[in-house]
């Protein structure tokens, strides 16, 4: 591992690197927060991606392409001569030693759940109105969710027991299924809604990201599927001419691998 003067150094290395590119290469020169901000998008989703893998080698790169980005927003945003680097990094240093009162004051706390609590309380006291400013209006609509009854729960809204969330998920699976019978198109996708909301609030209470959960399966449904194409090529059969029962032996096969 480097020394914090080697780490020091190769963050240097960086700021000058950018400050060239943005002097000499055309495409470095003409980018602007708003062209930036899909490919920053684009590159944070590849850091998921290789940490759900467990590819340290891969968060590493990531994590090099995520931190460019930081320093060539800071880097536009010192030619505007609104702020550079050292203001990025001393306010979002100052706001941990303000949201941590019991590491850098005299606040105790028992535990992770009063940490949460007062890092939500010391966040209204700075003015904000409400707990859920601080969720992405653009966040997918899973991850919002998970975000949503987090911060709420940070406040003290929040079921006490497992169960009871256990019970409100199955009254909401009643509801949708009385609308699946009455044929409301409009009201089951309110009920699926409703039972999707309670089903991550459920994953939060085991301890579960539902994203992460759900991404898994993605990528487990993905190997399977496409071990079922390669099959089928070796067949020489199309997909499409395959029974189900066909199908079905090589994707109990792919379980298995």
């Amino acid at each position: 591992m480097n020394s914090r003067e080697k780490q020091l150094q190769a963050f240097d290395r960086l700021l000058t690197i950018m400050d060239e590119l943005r002097e000499q290469c055309p495409w470095d020169r003409k980018q602007t927060m708003q062209t930036l901000r899909h490919l920053t998008i684009e590159e944070t989703y590849e850091l998921g991606d290789a940490i759900l893998d467990n590819d340290l080698e891969e968060v590493k790169k990531e994590l090099g392409d995520v931190l460019l980005h930081i320093v060539f927003y800071a880097k536009i945003g010192s030619e505007k001569d609104s702020f550079d680097i050292g203001d990025v990094a001393n306010s979002i240093c100052d706001k941990l030693i303000d949201r941590h009162p019991h590491i850098y004051g005299d606040v105790e706390v028992k535990d992770e759940e009063e940490v949460k609590k007062n890092w939500e309380n010391l966040k209204l006291k700075e003015g904000k109105e409400s707990v859920l400013e601080g969720v992405p209006k653009s966040l997918p609509a899973l991850v919002k969710a998970n975000r949503i009854q987090d911060k709420v729960a940070g406040v003290g809204f929040d079921w006490e027991e497992p169960e009871q969330v256990w019970e409100k998920l199955h009254e909401e699976l009643n509801e949708f299924q009385n609308e699946i019978k009455a044929g409301n198109q409009d009201q089951i996708e309110a009920e699926f809604g409703d039972v999707m909301f309670s089903m991550i609030n459920y994953a939060r209470f085991l301890k579960i990201n539902p994203e992460n959960a759900l991404e898994r399966t993605n990528k487990k449904f993905i190997k399977r599927f496409q071990y079922l194409e390669k099959k089928s090529k070796e067949l020489s059969k199309s997909l499409k001419d395959m029974t189900l029962a066909e199908m079905d032996v090589f994707w109990e096969e792919a379980k298995k691998l």
